[in-house]
């Protein structure tokens, strides 16, 4: 999967924590994905979630 400039999206995976909220609290699922990885991946986007697999795009640098 590439993002709009034909990049290769990042794949990555993150804890059955998160993933339980998506069953009971789909805003808070979102609000919580998004956290994890600004943490972990600071200048990535969550594009698209699908269990088992976050993609993310490289923002950095784009704005430059």
């Amino acid at each position: 999967m590439n993002d709009e400039f034909g990049q290769p999206l990042l794949k990555s995976m993150m804890g059955n924590r998160i993933w339980r909220l998506m069953r009971t609290d789909r805003e808070a699922f979102m609000r919580e994905t998004i956290a994890y990885f600004a943490l972990g991946y600071p200048g990535w986007t969550v594009i698209r979630v699908k269990y088992p697999i976050v993609y993310l795009q490289d923002d950095r640098g784009r704005n430059a």
